[in-house]
């Protein structure tokens, strides 16, 4: 979590274990055993202001809800994936043509073609399959971005697309069949769009969240230092309409071939313009080891796009 913004953090994995790291004066309301931590700023001082101009509102402070969860199993984050999905607005809006208002439910992608579909798409930047249809946009630094089965299907899944043959075992789906990653890089960026307009119309979003599998390494260092001071494996980062960062935190790590890890935020309003993911430490290629925390990306849901309307 960023230091500036006031925040008292609560994280819970799956061995219900819970983790509190006190940054700054804050109020904090948790409701246990639902992998949901619901934050709000302290008054005044140093902080409010900084995390104030971080955001670029102008007004006070106002935190996000933060939904986490880790675990082996798909059931390890189901419930806490649900629920943030009702605190998006519960509707899933598929394809349906935009505007609509915020509070008329959420959009989701999956990348599984109806769950059918066990194709490897070739890397591309940007990513625009969805552009249109559900209002998203994908790019990033490296070579592309693709879709892919841990392994199988046509082309081999990514086991072939990174000519890794572990990458088969390690990696497991939220929603089947398909994964998400970047090639080349281990960086995604997110661009929101009133659905229907093709790009056209810029749009900002309520929130963000997304599914990971074979989060390994926590924020840190290992033990002994044995691993240095390494930086978070798998950092999700929320800005706004200015460029400001809003929100940034590590995703929850859980231990193990096939783990998967959810992280969701959700403010009272339509604020995030851009979205980065730094999915793993390394670019996917070589082994998931001690070295390297190679990590897949699944599910992305989000709050209904709403036009980002011009400064007078």
């Amino acid at each position: 979590m960023n230091k500036q913004t006031n925040i008292l953090v609560v994280s819970r994995t799956e061995e219900q274990e819970t983790v509190m790291n006190q940054l700054k004066t804050a109020q904090l309301v948790v409701v246990f055993g639902m992998g949901l931590t619901l934050m709000s700023c302290g008054q005044g001082g140093d902080g409010m202001n900084s995390a104030q101009a971080q955001q670029g509102t102008g007004t006070a402070f106002v935190a996000p809800t933060v939904f986490q969860a880790a675990g082996p199993t798909v059931a390890s984050i189901q419930n806490t994936v649900d629920q943030y999905r009702t605190a998006l607005g519960a509707a899933n809006n598929g394809n349906t043509p935009g505007p609509l208002p915020k509070d008329s439910g959420h959009r989701e992608i999956n990348w599984d073609g109806g769950g059918n579909v066990d194709a490897t798409t070739a890397p591309v930047t940007p990513f625009n399959t969805f552009l249109n249809t559900r209002g998203a946009q994908f790019t990033t630094p490296g070579t592309g971005l693709s879709q892919a089965p841990p392994s199988g299907g046509p082309q081999g899944g990514l086991a072939t697309l990174f000519n890794n043959p572990t990458y088969g075992a390690i990696f497991s789906t939220f929603s089947p069949l398909r994964l998400f990653t970047p090639v080349d890089s281990n960086i995604t960026e997110a661009l929101f769009f009133v659905p229907g307009s093709n790009g056209t119309v810029p749009a900002k979003v309520s929130g963000f969240g997304a599914v990971f599998t074979d989060v390994d390494l926590p924020d840190g260092s290992g033990p002994g230092n044995t691993n240095g001071n390494r930086k978070a494996s798998t950092l999700i980062e929320c800005f706004g309409t200015d460029g400001a960062l809003l929100f940034s935190s590590s995703v929850p790590a859980s231990p193990g071939n096939g783990s998967l890890s959810f992280i969701g935020i959700v403010f009272a309003d339509a604020r995030i313009a851009r979205v980065q993911i730094t999915s793993g430490d390394a670019a996917p290629g070589p082994n998931d080891d001690g070295t390297h925390d190679i990590v897949m990306m699944d599910d992305f849901f989000y709050g209904e796009p709403q036009q980002i309307q011009p400064i007078p």
